[in-house]
């Protein structure tokens, strides 16, 4: 394989297709949001700086990805924390876990999504809709909300869903210092809105070393949502570089 072959490829094993090189589109992509309270204390020990902390919000969500162009079908379970940077309020993507390497891979290496393993998954039962996150063989949230309970306003459902989303990305150098080391931003675009409702919720959150969600406890569960949509992901940019603060 020749120099210029090489370098077409972005990344490895470079005979194996891991992600597609391009925007991605997801049709039938359904969330179910636990808006909760939580410590302070705790959400200033885990948002960076330049990012502030308005409320002591946390978003929990619960994603299944219906049909993703290079990925397939997968589920997706992480933690959103409400934030602004400068005027612009936002989230800061705090934690992410997926049962798909490739979309895993791709959130880390060609974004900034702070994706790991685990096992979401987004069931209907007994006219409750359920989410829940184990890790390996240990259940770490379950989260439960009446199935499609009250209509929710598509422009509200829209204006959640598409808030701008920050996150940190490190790159480390061959001696173990860092290559790279910014907070970026990103955006969903083109989104369509296909369904959206609200209800009550309970959120339970279990300690678990390699998955600490429950390290931002719930303190009152705020708001829920169950909203499904078409939308595509927009590239991350830079906004803030740690190396030269």
């Amino acid at each position: 394989m020749r120099p210029a072959d090489v370098r077409r490829h972005l990344g490895t094993p470079l005979t194996t297709p891991v992600y597609p090189p391009r925007a991605t589109r997801f049709t039938d992509r359904e969330y179910f949001n636990v808006v909760y309270r939580t410590d302070p204390d705790a959400l200033r020990a885990a948002v960076p700086e330049p990012l502030e902390i308005d409320e002591p919000l946390v978003r929990f969500e619960i994603m299944k990805m219906g049909d993703v162009e290079g990925f397939g079908p997968y589920l997706e379970c992480g933690q959103a924390i409400p934030v602004c940077h400068g005027a612009e309020h936002g989230e800061y993507l705090h934690a992410m876990h997926l049962d798909n390497f490739g979309a895993t891979a791709a959130g880390r290496e060609l974004s900034a999504y702070p994706k790991t393993t685990g096992s979401p998954a987004l069931f209907v039962e007994h006219g409750t809709l359920v989410g829940t996150l184990d890790y390996g063989s240990q259940r770490v949230a379950t989260a439960t909300t009446p199935y499609k309970w009250e209509p929710l306003d598509p422009a509200q459902a829209r204006e959640q869903i598409t808030v701008p989303t920050y996150a940190v990305k490190i790159v480390p150098d061959y001696t173990g210092a860092l290559r790279v080391c910014d907070l970026v931003r990103t955006e969903i675009t083109d989104i369509t809105v296909k369904g959206a409702w609200t209800g009550p919720a309970r959120l339970q959150l279990n300690a678990h070393v390699m998955a600490p969600l429950a390290d931002l406890p719930v303190l009152e569960v705020v708001s829920a949502s169950h909203i499904l949509t078409d939308l595509t992901l927009a590239p991350v940019h830079p906004v803030h570089d740690y190396l030269t603060d």
